[in-house]
């Protein structure tokens, strides 16, 4: 069942990127496929960070360093994934949007799902 659970959470993350390319300037995601590919090299980059960083950061800190980090890992993707173009300002909106999307879609990390082990 875990991994019906992350295979959801990727597709549901592949169409938000996707909206988010529709919706912001200077962000494009070519389709499914790269939008699929995108949101699991955001998955995994976030994951190391967050393993690197740790959780022990302030609230206020925490949500600055997780936007900035967002921002940096889309556009880095671009450079890895096919038919993903944005520019630094596409990211940072980008990041923004999936942000405010995110606190409406609670979802567990691969990082909680270790420390509940």
């Amino acid at each position: 069942m875990r991994f019906l659970g992350h295979l959801i959470r990727f597709i549901v993350s592949a169409l938000v990127l996707m909206f988010v390319g529709w919706l912001v300037p200077n962000f494009t995601v070519g389709g499914f496929g790269s939008a699929l590919l995108l949101a699991v090299a955001i998955a995994l980059i976030g994951w190391v960070i967050e393993l690197v960083v740790g959780t022990k950061v302030t609230p206020f800190g925490r949500g600055i360093v997780g936007f900035l980090t967002s921002a940096l890992v889309i556009w880095l993707a671009q450079f890895v994934i096919p038919h993903v173009s944005v520019t630094i300002i596409g990211a940072l909106l980008a990041a923004l949007v999936i942000g405010i999307i995110d606190l409406f879609t609670p979802l567990a990390t691969p990082f909680n799902d270790s420390r509940r082990a």
